[in-house]
């Protein structure tokens, strides 16, 4: 059984150490027979820095770490090109000195590996003479590889100061790429965002984006097919529609795959299901966000996108819906073609439960809450149907909402702040949370479905309204049962219950909580 390339993300160190290699480079092939000049956007732990090493390692020649791979007959060994490779995936840089500073190092780095000597002062000039150069000493044109590209600026996102000056610097390095298109033979830069062109490549109009490429959907990532075929024995024993609804599920319009780093990091704990992924890239830039701009947290279900919104990605206009996407926590579930032209449109949700439990409890306890929030006597009190216990434990909650959301969060005057905060817990609860869920008489708030131990299916439909002052009048739960919400549910195998909670502004908590049985 070959090792588990946990860590790696050099071609060399994985097959001198017999370690599992998933081989990408038919994929690869593909792209050298297509094109010269590619930008690809995955999110973070995905494979990108293996794929970049991957390609450095082919165009450098390096044959024997490709034998009994699907390139290797159809690669002219013989020629071998320089290579200028450029990461800022390590580290954390705080200003546009320090980045200064980063590029400085990379090209010193650059130049004696190829044995070359820059006497061109600026970063942007000598970036420009070790591209001549090489070409000159070699005899062939330069491939250059760019791995994290907008780590700098992404590091900085929530002050834009700081993230203006740190896209100038890179836009001073990158710009080169453009003005030396005579010596170069391939281009390829990868990052987890998608900033446009005009801010950041200057005019590198001829980089293809193949992020959307269904061809390439798979580039980074593992397949089900390459799953099994690779991790078969070590994944013996493993309930396998778990580890498909846990860590599958990103798609980029073609075949979907799974996080590798959850995939070995999954086997190499015991078979264990946990957010591997989602704790080593915790998204704080989020929470800061989001007290900014206050957000529908149920809406994350299914958000609606066009082509244009899906990559309209800078510091001037962050959405929360983009920055969701292109950092992994929400990802393509459908794509329509407008009936009379135009754009298309996409539809993104949560690629896999890490992810809806994950983010959902990470938000509530970050952005949502004073404080963690005890949830098992919840789970409890639904494995018993127990709704006086259910009653308190919900009150308790919201009186546990941190005070700066009531008095600096417009959102809190309205149903949907108390929807999101309902919504966030139930899913970090792990259970089957939906929410605005369609019926043939409109939107239920959240339909939560939930199997006991002993087999039986049961749903409970939520259903929120505010009201004025400390009394309610009863129109939550008559909602659903005017609606008809239980209409999708009942087929005899469920039990339902409805619940409608009414909230005031003013009491800053639920003053109505009923619940009733459908029979």
């Amino acid at each position: 059984m070959k090792k588990l390339p946990i860590g790696i993300s050099t071609l060399e160190r994985i097959i001198s150490g017999n370690c599992v290699y998933v081989d990408k480079t038919a994929h690869i092939q593909t792209l050298l027979d297509k094109g010269s000049y590619y930008f690809l956007s995955r999110p973070r732990r995905f494979g990108k820095s293996l794929l970049v090493d991957t390609l450095h390692q082919l165009f450098a020649g390096n044959e024997a770490l490709f034998q009994g791979l699907h390139i290797h007959p159809h690669w002219d060994w013989a020629v071998q090109y320089p290579v200028i490779a450029i990461s800022f995936g390590s580290g954390q840089l705080a200003n546009r000195a320090e980045l200064d500073e980063k590029i400085g190092e990379l090209l010193r780095i650059n130049q004696q590996r190829l044995g070359i000597t820059c006497e061109e002062k600026s970063l942007s000039g000598c970036f420009a003479e070790l591209i001549r150069n090489a070409k000159d000493k070699y005899g062939r044109n330069v491939v250059i590889l760019v791995d994290e590209y907008d780590k700098p600026l992404l590091d900085n996102i929530t002050d834009s100061s700081v993230a203006a000056e740190m896209r100038n610097g890179l836009r001073n390095l990158y710009s080169v790429i453009k003005d030396n298109d005579a010596h170069i033979r391939f281009a390829f830069l990868t990052g987890v965002s998608k900033f446009s062109k005009v801010s950041l490549f200057s005019g590198l109009n001829n980089l293809e984006d193949i992020t959307l490429d269904p061809r390439y959907s798979a580039l980074c990532g593992y397949t089900q097919t390459e799953l099994e075929q690779h991790f078969g024995e070590h994944l013996q024993g493993a309930d396998m529609s778990l580890v498909r609804s846990w860590y599958n599920g990103y798609n980029w319009l073609g075949e979907s795959v799974y996080n590798p780093f959850d995939v070995l990091l999954f086997i190499s704990k015991g078979k264990e299901f946990l957010p591997y992924w989602f704790e080593t890239a915790t998204p704080s830039f989020l929470v800061d966000i989001l007290r900014k701009r206050p957000f529908h947290l149920p809406d994350l279900e299914a958000v609606r996108m066009d082509y244009k919104a899906l990559g309209d990605f800078d510091i001037e206009r962050l959405h929360v819906e983009t920055l969701l996407f292109q950092t992994g926590y929400l990802t393509i579930k459908d794509k329509k073609l407008p009936f009379m032209g135009g754009l298309p449109e996409y539809t993104l949700s949560y690629p896999n439960n890490e992810v809806r439990y994950s983010l959902m409890s990470y938000l509530l306890e970050n952005y949502l809450m004073d404080e963690r929030q005890e949830r098992g006597s919840v789970y409890d009190a639904f494995l018993v149907n127990d709704f006086a216990a259910l009653e308190q434990r919900f009150r308790t909650l919201f009186d546990g909402i941190a005070h700066q959301n009531h008095t600096k969060n417009t959102m809190a005057a309205y149903e949907g702040y108390y929807a999101s905060v309902m919504y966030a817990f139930l899913c970090s609860l792990s259970l089957d949370t939906r929410a605005e869920e369609s019926s043939s008489k409109g939107r239920v708030d959240i339909a939560l479905r939930f199997t006991l131990p002993n087999g039986q299916k049961q749903v409970y439909i939520f259903e929120f309204k505010m009201v004025k002052g400390a009394d309610g009048d009863g129109s939550a739960l008559q909602q659903i049962k005017a609606k008809n919400y239980a209409a999708p549910y009942r087929d005899g195998q469920h039990r339902i219950f409805l619940i409608g909670m009414e909230f005031s502004a003013e009491v800053r908590n639920f003053v109505r909580f009923e619940w009733e049985e459908l029979h």
